[in-house]
């Protein structure tokens, strides 16, 4: 472990944090894939995160 001094951290590396539940309706997912990411990341998770393990169904044109 290492302390790390406030004034030494870059203000410029931020990281988009979502509440799941907002993440999950804003995109349009069911609660079933709320309910697995949840269980995955827990009420919050990064943007990043979020995009890459989100699950949706195929939209066709028929």
């Amino acid at each position: 472990m290492e302390h790390v001094e406030a004034e030494k951290l870059s203000k410029n590396t931020v990281a988009k944090v979502w509440n799941v539940r907002e993440f999950c309706q804003q995109h349009q997912l069911g609660e079933k894939e709320e309910s697995r990411l949840r269980r995955l990341f827990g009420r919050f998770a990064t943007a990043s995160e979020l995009l890459h393990n989100a699950k949706r169904p195929p939209r066709w044109r028929y």
